[in-house]
């Protein structure tokens, strides 16, 4: 077994001051407790230190990517500049990093066994026997240092999703022991707990903790940092208590209370010195931490007085009994950046276009809105109530910002209600439309007779060229811009001539002219009244916001002066 370990991503020996140091963050006691907050908290302190860090994902589902996965059971798609679909966490670390990341920082354990079996069919193993141990662990740790190369970074963090004793991802936590007995001085391991405070005992428990930590013990790794997420602050003696039964210097026992937003995650981090504490465990030289220019960020997000109503009308908040944000994650995030940036704060309210569309609730309580923002989706359900929603907003002049679906349904609606094309609509959900408004995109037909539906649409960073006197060419500054794309369907170009004669403004099309990026009205018809065929949250960032999104909180806040 040890032979496997012959060739390494820096080849040195362990604990050179040059080598590559790895970080990994496990989760233990339950899922949801913030370690993908965890580990971009971390990137932005070590990044702030001076370092050239990258992060890493790892899904342990059998799905390839995140594209086929459930919105409403995982959360939003994050898709990369590459075209890579994957999890949210994702944004994040390119929120807090404010860095491109590519797709080899992402992987599933589908992705992992894919790869294993392409090169077993190859012949890439020269006959010998393929095994679960130790070929998927190396397949992981191949890809890791490939992350660490591609970004050429001194520190790399890998969050391992689930939860500590999980069948799912044992084989991952197995990689991160072979790369630290590999590297056994360049890699620390950080474990994300929560402490409870149970209500009919009204102390902080430690016991499920210690639990998670004997449960890392058992699969050969043990914790050098313990991040405790808890409803309040730790206090000394539940420090020391986990540092006892942990096995850990009390000291790396960091406490993370719930906090008012997650942007405040590396200043209390650091409040405990965790930048230094890891340094110390990578044998890193110490270096100071500069978090101005977030704690000026965080700091506006404070001070911001003005509140805008938005609503968020969507398809994917169904999760149970419960509303699920996550569905779009970063549309709230771009539309909170923009707002702090502005002196404003956004309230959100979560509106289910099915309930509009059922009656449930009245198209016009949007009146109270100070802006409307329909995002991104698939699918027929709650597609009317999406254009109730849409008709309302144009008509009574409520700034409106449709996100790729919200550009498509915002051009069926002005082609039903404007045009006056009876029965517009888009073939997804009808695909005997007397007028095919959205049509499916040339290149795609042939992958929908095949159903091959995964990873097949058009994804990733596409060029757009604007118009000038819009609104477009004002937010942005340029008349060319690049942004991220996700869908299967576009404006059909037999309909383009009606609906600008009507008066919609095509301010975005591809180079060629052929596709339609963004749509808009003139500001003498309508304050804002936007759409794009593209996903401008995805590069919207806490220090960055996107143009777009500025433009939008600026027309929002106009109508809530008025």
């Amino acid at each position: 077994m040890l032979g496997i370990f012959n060739k390494g991503s820096a080849n040195l020996p362990a604990g050179k001051a040059g080598n590559p140091k790895y970080i990994f963050v496990v989760g233990g006691v339950m899922s949801g407790i913030g370690k993908g907050v965890a580990t971009s908290g971390i990137a932005r302190i070590l990044k702030s230190k001076g370092f050239k860090v990258t992060a890493i994902k790892i899904d342990p589902y059998i799905n390839v990517d995140a594209g086929t996965m459930n919105p409403t059971e995982h959360g939003e798609v994050f898709v990369l500049d590459d075209g890579y679909e994957t999890d949210q966490d994702m944004g994040n670390y390119e929120r807090f990093l404010d860095e491109t990341l590519p797709s080899i920082n992402y992987m599933t354990t589908g992705r992992v066994y894919q790869e294993v079996i392409r090169r077993e069919r190859n012949l890439e193993y020269k006959g010998k026997n393929v095994e679960v141990v130790p070929d998927i662990p190396l397949e992981i740790i191949r890809r890791i240092e490939e992350a660490q190369k591609t970004a050429n970074a001194e520190i790399t963090l890998t969050e391992i999703g689930g939860t500590i004793g999980e069948y799912q991802n044992i084989i991952f936590l197995e990689a991160a022991r072979m790369l630290k007995q590999k590297y056994p001085h360049d890699v620390a391991l950080v474990m994300v707990s929560y402490v409870p405070i149970p209500n009919n005992v009204g102390e902080m428990k430690t016991k499920p903790t210690q639990y998670a930590a004997r449960s890392l013990n058992s699969v050969g790794l043990q914790a050098d940092v313990i991040l405790a997420r808890a409803a309040v602050p730790l206090d000394q003696k539940r420090k020391e208590k986990i540092a006892i039964f942990c096995n850990i210097l009390p000291d790396r026992v960091i406490s993370a209370p719930d906090l008012e937003s997650i942007y405040d995650a590396p200043i209390n981090y650091e409040k405990d010195g965790l930048g230094n504490i890891l340094c110390d465990v990578l044998g890193l030289p110490e270096r100071k931490t500069d978090l101005s220019e977030w704690e000026a960020f965080v700091a506006k997000s404070k001070n911001a007085t003005r509140e805008l109503n938005i609503a968020v009308v969507g398809k994917y908040f169904d999760s149970g009994e419960f509303t699920l944000a996550d569905s779009y994650i970063s549309v709230l995030e771009a539309l909170k950046a923009a707002a702090y940036h502005q002196g404003a704060k956004v309230k959100i309210s979560y509106i289910n276009s099915k309930d509009i569309e059922t009656g449930e609730k009245k198209v016009e309580d949007l009146k109270n809105f100070d802006g409307i923002v329909v995002p991104g989706g698939f699918g027929e359900k709650g597609i009317e109530g999406i254009i109730s929603s849409i008709r309302f907003a144009r008509e009574n002049k409520i700034p409106y910002f449709g996100l790729c679906y919200g550009m498509q349904l915002a051009t069926i609606e002005y082609a039903r209600n404007v045009v006056g094309l009876e029965g517009a609509n888009t073939i997804e959900t009808d695909p005997k439309a007397p007028h095919p408004i959205i049509d499916v995109m040339p290149d795609q037909k042939e992958k929908i007779t095949k159903q091959d539906y995964g990873g097949t649409m058009r994804l990733g960073t596409y060029e757009a060229a604007l118009k000038e006197g819009t609104i477009v060419r004002e937010a942005y500054g340029k008349s060319e811009v690049s942004e991220r794309h996700r869908h299967r369907y576009e404006v059909n170009p037999e309909y383009i001539e009606k609906l600008e004669a009507a008066g919609l403004i095509f301010s975005g099309k591809s180079p060629s002219g052929v596709l339609m990026e963004i749509a808009e009205l003139p500001r003498e018809k309508h304050p804002f009244f936007l759409g794009t065929q593209f996903h401008p949250e995805l590069l919207s960032r806490p220090l960055n916001p996107h143009p777009l999104f500025m433009a939008f909180i600026r027309a929002a806040s106009e109508r809530n002066k008025s």
